[in-house]
């Protein structure tokens, strides 16, 4: 059985995946006062920081329509596996699945199935790993899916980043009581429970707060050598090694990957940010 997987431009895929053509990234859009872009491959990081640094506007997503999603399915592999951003945080999934229905009324039915990672950034990419993963193994289209379900109970994400605004203008921590502690240089720690942000703890300083993110993740943490870790940065890869040699020693992960974040994944993490994902 053949197959095709398609993610929209949250999750990062490493370098070695970018151009196969059993993946496509589906673009979400960003905008940044008077400037508007894709989220592709054109996507420049250190412009955009520079943008955002430079202007009061608080940049803004916006996610592909239903048709882009539905021309994507449009492909002689058998299986179309679709990951997207959490459908807590973005219209991303819904435009998926909206994408499907277009494409059955046009075409007929097809093995389709789009996943809410539930996550974003390298949460995304974890669950383009498995699919792959599940896919060369010669599972039937039912299994994959049924095997990326389970998989969903088992994923993790946790994030510390410099500054909150941008999720906080844009609505995505609409649960939580204002946070006003910035001049403090309190960090919060942050996890992904079923798509939905929400706050574990705190510390002054990033590196307090990654240590603090690094002794929950130890304490919490089953059969690593069966799991992927991917840190994700926004422009700190520094920052990003540092959480994997110094805060994560001695957890012994399958899998290791560092990964740089895309458009949106940038905008919401900001310079400087941090999420670690397995």
């Amino acid at each position: 059985m053949s197959y095709k997987i398609v993610v929209d431009s949250c999750c990062e895929l490493p370098p070695e995946l970018k151009g196969d053509p059993r993946f496509e990234s589906v673009p979400l859009a960003i905008e940044v006062g008077d400037w508007q872009i894709l989220d592709d491959e054109n996507f420049d990081q250190k412009e955009f920081l520079s943008r955002v640094a430079g202007t009061d506007a608080c940049p803004k997503s916006a996610c592909p329509s239903p048709d882009r999603y539905m021309r994507s399915y449009v492909t002689d592999a058998d299986d179309v596996i679709v990951v997207t951003l959490s459908g807590k945080l973005s219209g991303s999934y819904n435009s998926a699945l909206l994408g499907k229905d277009l494409y059955e009324e046009e075409y007929g039915p097809k093995n389709i199935y789009v996943c809410d990672s539930e996550s974003a950034c390298g949460g995304e990419t974890q669950y383009a790993l498995k699919a792959m993963e599940l896919e060369e193994a010669g599972l039937s289209f039912e299994e994959v899916v049924k095997g990326l379900e389970e998989f969903r109970e088992q994923a993790k994400t946790w994030f510390v980043l410099d500054s909150l605004e941008h999720l906080r203008k844009n609505g995505r921590l609409s649960n939580w009581k204002a946070f006003v502690a910035t001049t403090l240089n309190i960090k919060p720690v942050c996890f992904g429970d079923r798509g939905i942000i929400v706050q574990k703890a705190q510390g002054i300083g990033m590196k307090k707060a990654l240590t603090k993110m690094a002794d929950m993740i130890r304490s919490g943490l089953e059969h690593p050598e069966e799991r992927t870790l991917i840190v994700s940065h926004c422009n700190c890869y520094e920052r990003a090694m540092l959480v994997k040699d110094q805060f994560l020693q001695g957890i012994p992960f399958g899998k290791c990957m560092i990964l740089d974040t895309t458009g949106i994944g940038s905008l919401y993490a900001q310079d400087g940010g941090i999420v670690v994902t397995y």
